[in-house]
């Protein structure tokens, strides 16, 4: 969809028709309006629609990038425009769980159509000892994320890849494992 000159889109509201009776008969101002019309009907029609442009599901497609950066998500031009859509309108919950293994679950599958098992090493520990140091654990310091396809054909690594680097937590190491289905699935 466009908001430029649309072809055959009449205007709400023609010029001509508010012109003093002087100028309702003449030729050339009514052609010299009705020129105006054309340029100012896609400027009403998107006026008029306003509140359809800030809904993720109604808005036009080449808008969803603008809209995108209102509520901070990056979107990738290369996503089918139903995963965009679906991106943009959950961005304020995706961000709520950003960092967390929910989180970065909620997104594989929305935007890979991807289950996700997700590891980490932990990094908790404590004293029973008021004022004692706490022990240092052994912490590995990485997360095993083990993705398979829900639907369809395998998942591309890049794709993979670049939705975890975006989800996973800049103080981990994330490893990423596809697997051809669930974890524990046996293969006939």
């Amino acid at each position: 969809m466009s908001r430029a000159a649309v072809p055959g889109l009449p205007s709400p509201h023609p010029i001509g028709e508010l012109l003093p009776a002087l100028f309702a008969d003449d030729d050339f101002a009514q052609r010299f309006t009705a020129g105006l019309d054309t340029v100012l009907a896609p400027v009403f029609a998107t006026l008029d629609n306003l509140p359809a442009y800030f809904q993720p599901r109604l808005a036009p497609a080449d808008f969803l990038g603008w809209l995108a950066s209102w509520v901070a998500v990056d979107i990738d031009p290369a996503w089918p425009e139903e995963v965009r859509r679906a991106v943009v309108e959950r961005a304020v919950e995706l961000h709520r769980w950003r960092g967390t293994r929910r989180g970065l679950t909620e997104r594989l599958r929305l935007v890979l159509g991807a289950g996700a098992e997700i590891t980490d090493g932990g990094g908790v520990s404590w004293s029973t000892v008021p004022g004692a140091a706490p022990p240092l654990p052994a912490l590995s310091g990485e997360v095993l994320i083990r993705v398979w396809p829900l639907d369809g054909p395998g998942l591309d690594e890049d794709q993979v890849l670049s939705v975890v680097r975006a989800g996973c937590p800049v103080h981990l190491t994330c490893r990423v494992e596809i697997l051809p289905g669930p974890p524990g699935r046996v293969e006939d």
